[in-house]
């Protein structure tokens, strides 16, 4: 039987947070944080692990408190001259088994924010090893590569982004016919939900769907940096 994860309280919390970003006022309202926030995120992590095995055996779902699967609300602020402490987003990272705690592994990603939905997989500023890794691949087998990111399957989903280099990277062809690809310093694919999805019972199953959409992609990244998808 479908199941509803999350709420609008989600939603309200995270704006509630946006306007009131100070340790006083999470404290107060860390409960409703607690209820609405990580508790469904465990909730809805835990759902999805059987699925994702059916998928992939080499990515985690995690629902770990520190380390899992679900990022922490606290922001890093040692080098950010923004230094409200909280986050005022949810996010959600299912990453490759063999770095289960490192953020630049192959994996999948849900952004839950008010009116900035969004649904991820990829590699997200690989090391520059990986990358060029990856850059290699392209260019040694351009047409698997179009295969997992232009076929329409894909493309009526997912659109790749992310920031490049300025210039063509060192020992590649700058006619290459995926040229914008190779200069990508992120290997992303990412695609807009709503929040009426989120909060729906219809979000795990379509997620699942999007996450098989993303599979040729995540195959492909997996083999070009060693680790078996």
């Amino acid at each position: 039987m479908a199941q509803r994860y999350f709420t609008p309280a989600l939603f309200t919390f995270i704006r509630d947070l946006k306007a009131n970003n100070d340790r006083e006022w999470f404290h107060e309202n860390k409960q409703r944080y607690e209820d609405v926030v990580r508790e469904p995120a465990k909730d809805f992590i835990d759902a999805f692990a059987t699925p994702l095995g059916k998928i992939t055996e080499h990515f985690v779902a995690d629902t770990r408190s520190v380390g899992g699967s679900l990022f922490r609300i606290h922001r890093d602020t040692r080098f950010s001259k923004d230094k409200t402490p909280y986050k005022t987003h949810v996010g959600i990272h299912f990453r490759h088994i063999a770095s289960r705690d490192n953020v630049h592994a192959p994996g999948m990603y849900v952004h839950l924010e008010p009116g900035a939905c969004f649904v991820g997989a990829g590699l997200w500023r690989p090391a520059t090893a990986d990358a060029y890794k990856i850059r290699e691949a392209i260019a040694d087998d351009p047409g698997r590569w179009k295969r997992a990111t232009r076929s329409k399957a894909f493309t009526d989903l997912y659109t790749i982004d992310g920031d490049s280099l300025k210039r063509p990277p060192k020992g590649f062809d700058p006619e290459h016919p995926f040229i914008e690809d190779l200069k990508r310093k992120d290997f992303m694919a990412s695609t807009k939900i709503t929040q009426k999805l989120v909060t729906s019972e219809e979000f795990l199953p379509e997620y699942v769907k999007l996450v098989k959409k993303s599979a040729p992609l995540m195959r492909f990244l997996c083999d070009a940096v060693g680790v078996p998808f």
